[in-house]
C-alpha cells in the first residue's frame, strides 16, 4: 500500500490563506506520515464572511472532492465548515470540517473555551453550529477582531488585535482555552498561546491531526 494523502482545501480564492495553512502544517508533515497538500477553491469568494458565501462554496466544494481519486481524506479549512455534510455525502473517505475539530480539541484542553472570530457578523453562524453539535454551554465567549478574512492572513496588525480580543476571552470571560476562528489565523498560533498562557487551537492543525489519525487507522 502507497503511502497516504489528505487533501486540504481552502475554500475561499486567497492565495495568501492558502499559504499559511501550507506552513502552519508543516510541522505535521512526517518522513514516514500521510502527505498532506494544500489547494484553493478557485470558484470561491476572496473570504467567506457571511452565510451567502458559505452557500456559494458548497456544491464546488462537494465537485472537488467527487473529482478527487488521490486523496484519502480531506479536510475543509474554514471555520464555517461549509459544504462539510454534502461532501461527507459524495465520498466514502473521511471529511473533516476545521470548526468541528478545533471545537472537539479544544474541549480536550480546557473546561470553557473561546473563540476568536473574524467578523461580529461570524458569531451568530458560529454559536447556531454549536447549539447544533449540541457544545453550547461550552462556550465561555466569542469575540470580533473586525478584521477580514484577507486581514488575518496578511496584515500585521492582525496579531495585536487577536492579542487584545484574545486577553478579554480569558481575563473577562473565563475562556481557559482559545480557538481561533478562522483559517487566515493560522501563523498566529504559537504566538498567541505565548502570549496569553493558555492552549490556542489552530482548527486547521486539529483537523489534519484527526485526518491524520484516520487514514493511518485505515492502513493498519
Amino acid at each position: 500500500m502507497g503511502r497516504a494523502d489528505i487533501l486540504v482545501i481552502n475554500p475561499n480564492s486567497n492565495l495568501a490563506v492558502t499559504a499559511g495553512l501550507d506552513a502552519a502544517l508543516r510541522t505535521l508533515r512526517m518522513a514516514d506520515g500521510p502527505s498532506i497538500r494544500c489547494t484553493t477553491l478557485s470558484e470561491g469568494p476572496l473570504g467567506i464572511e457571511c452565510q451567502k458565501d458559505v452557500e456559494q462554496v458548497t456544491l464546488p466544494l462537494r465537485r472537488l472532492v467527487e473529482q478527487d481519486n488521490a486523496a484519502d481524506a480531506f479536510v475543509i479549512a474554514c471555520f464555517s465548515d461549509p459544504g462539510l455534510h454534502v461532501c461527507r455525502e459524495a465520498t466514502r473517505r473521511p471529511v473533516f470540517g476545521i470548526n468541528e475539530c478545533g471545537v472537539l480539541s479544544a474541549l480536550a484542553r480546557g473546561e470553557r473555551f473561546g473563540i476568536i472570530a473574524i467578523l461580529e457578523k461570524s458569531i451568530a453562524r458560529h454559536q447556531r453550529y454549536l447549539r447544533q453539535m449540541g457544545l453550547a454551554e461550552r462556550l465561555a465567549g466569542e469575540r470580533a477582531l473586525g478584521l477580514s478574512v484577507a486581514a488575518t492572513a496578511s496584515d500585521e496588525r492582525a496579531f495585536a488585535r487577536m492579542e487584545a480580543v484574545g486577553r478579554e476571552l480569558v481575563e473577562k470571560d473565563g475562556a481557559d482555552v482559545i480557538v481561533m476562528g478562522c483559517a487566515g489565523m493560522a501563523r498566529h498560533r504559537r504566538p498567541l498561546e505565548i502570549t496569553l498562557g493558555v492552549p490556542v487551537i489552530d482548527p486547521t492543525q486539529a483537523a489534519v491531526a484527526m485526518a491524520i489519525g484516520a487514514v493511518q487507522a485505515q492502513m493498519l
